[in-house]
């Protein structure tokens, strides 16, 4: 196939400094072979049969990378649940209510996104309000942030749970400190006493759940994602066979790079897979692995306890010893980690251990790195090591952030310009569906570092990027991430041909704030028009 395609007449950014910017881009089998004015492409390429494509002066950057999110899981929620604009207790209730109405007796009701430090008065329900609302169906219900779950008694009942039963280290099935009975919230890893008694989905009915999440992301300009979904889709080789099928058979979706839970990691060494395993599509990524939980429950690592739970330090998913063990038996298949740190404790322990390693010809990857200090920022300057950031947990987790730490502490969580100012390699990401998709809404946090809609200059403003190194997380920082910085991330000749195409010039804004009503109006993969608004 020989497909040729000059685009004409747009603002094109290349984020490339020798080249910044150009009016067309000329590709051909993919890769961008030629870039200038448009009379210069025009005259050097337009009489060999080339579809011309008139972007009539719209704005283009290179694709838009996401650097870490659970594309499976958006897919799924859109057919489930979705709590994540319930904003209180109550209304958290009636949306549940409203949902068993529609069940049939035993069915599981399935969900996720409630958030109680957006409620007024921050209560989660209790287990018996919650078999009051579903009285005849299980509750499998992960929090945002996916740590936290709550349950009710049906549910409990269907697992087999008994007091004083296993519970997988790094797990709390929360009591009632008065019955001492669960009262419907379980923590980190005790969430698979429940989680592994859900019914499984069909093969079809998972890439049916896919489809949807790869379409989203097209739609939302996205060319490139790295997504975490073996636990969602059946295990490592039946994740690559549903992304093969959709993406490299059906032309659905943006490239994708799979990162693969450790709990497959036998799996990939047998089916022969490791990371590189694919093609510019569809590709193994590193081995993913938690050291601790989240902030919102109180279970992220820290070295030293919670303002606000002055007894808690935090979950350590792993001691040091069995985390050692989990790193040593990724590199023995030469295969890069990335790593879920959220506090400076579990970073610290995790860069004890890699420094113990040599790196794989890939970069290890450090996810989310929220808590911080000046010396955990000069340890992670490394070429061999990138940090995944998202920028969309400031808006999110400021000002309650500062009630479980302090503002000591919170001057050092996301600090993204500190961290560029000292050679960090970082990604920009949304961690979707914890936060929305849309990577313009992760750019716009970035640059404000507040909440749409308020009016102040952000929560530590001193750590704010400048719109060209916001987006540089989102294009170039995502390219890094992956080995491919000679493959994409930028416009240059013999690069990928990935756009995003929008309707607004970030470059030329009054406010960030316009970015809230910018879309992408074409996603160009491989120089074919993926999605057009």
């Amino acid at each position: 196939m020989n497909v040729k395609t000059i685009f004409i007449n747009g603002q094109i950014y290349t984020m490339n400094p020798k080249e910044p910017i150009v009016q067309s881009i000329f590709t051909q089998n993919e890769r961008i072979v030629d870039m200038g004015s448009n009379e210069e492409i025009l005259l050097q390429w337009g009489r060999n049969g080339a579809e011309i494509i008139d972007l009539e002066g719209r704005t283009v950057l290179p694709g838009l990378i996401d650097s870490h999110l659970h594309i499976s899981s958006v897919g799924i929620n859109s057919l489930e649940l979705d709590l994540t604009n319930v904003k209180t207790t109550d209304d958290l209730l009636d949306s549940i209510r409203r949902w068993a109405v529609n069940m049939k007796t035993g069915e599981w009701i399935l969900g996720r996104g409630w958030d109680e430090n957006i409620f007024p008065d921050k209560r989660i329900p209790s287990i018996e309000e919650l078999d009051k609302v579903s009285p005849n169906n299980p509750l499998f219900l992960p929090r945002i942030c996916g740590h936290a779950f709550l349950v009710n008694s049906i549910a409990l009942k269907e697992s087999g749970y008994y007091p004083h039963m296993d519970i997988p280290y790094g797990g709390t099935i929360v009591l009632n400190p008065t019955t001492k009975k669960p009262n419907g919230l379980l923590l980190e890893t005790a969430s698979a006493i429940v989680s592994k008694h859900i019914p499984t989905k069909s093969y079809e009915q998972l890439k049916i759940a896919l489809q949807a999440g790869l379409q989203q992301a097209v739609s939302l300009g996205l060319t490139s994602i790295h997504t975490n979904d073996p636990n969602y889709l059946g295990g490592a080789r039946q994740t690559y066979k549903l992304f093969d099928e959709l993406i490299n058979h059906d032309g659905i979706g943006p490239r994708s790079n799979l990162l693969i839970d450790y709990d497959y990691l036998e799996e990939m060494k047998t089916s022969g897979m490791r990371t590189g395993y694919g093609n510019d599509k569809v590709m193994i990524g590193a081995i993913k692995l938690f050291a601790d939980g989240a902030l919102g429950g109180r279970t992220a690592h820290l070295s030293e306890p919670y303002l606000d739970d002055p007894d808690n330090v935090g979950n350590a998913m792993y001691d040091n010893e069995v985390l050692f063990q989990l790193i040593r038996d990724i590199r023995l298949q030469g295969m890069p980690v990335a790593i879920h740190t959220i506090g400076d404790q579990a970073l610290i322990d995790v860069l004890d251990i890699l420094d113990q390693f040599k790196p794989s010809k890939y970069r290890d990857r450090l996810i989310h790195v929220s808590v911080l200090n000046e010396r955990l920022i000069k340890r992670l300057s490394s070429p061999n090591r990138i940090v995944d950031l998202q920028p969309k947990f400031v808006s999110s987790d400021f000002p309650w952030i500062e009630d479980r730490i302090g503002k000591q502490r919170a001057r050092f969580a996301y600090p993204f310009k500190s961290l560029l100012e000292n050679g960090v390699i970082s990604a920009g990401s949304s961690d979707a569906p914890i936060e929305p998709l849309n990577p313009l809404l992760g750019i716009h946090a970035a640059i404000t570092r507040r909440k749409a809609g308020e009016n102040h200059d952000g929560y530590n403003e001193q750590e704010k990027l400048s719109m060209y190194e916001a987006i540089h997380l989102f294009t170039v920082g995502g390219a890094y991430a992956t080995n491919e910085e000679n493959l994409k991330g930028t416009l240059e000749r013999g690069k990928l041909g990935d756009m995003t195409v929008l309707s607004h010039d970030p470059f030329q804004m009054d406010s960030p704030d316009e970015l809230l009503t910018t879309r992408a109006e074409m996603t160009v993969i491989g120089g074919e028009i993926r999605y057009q608004r």
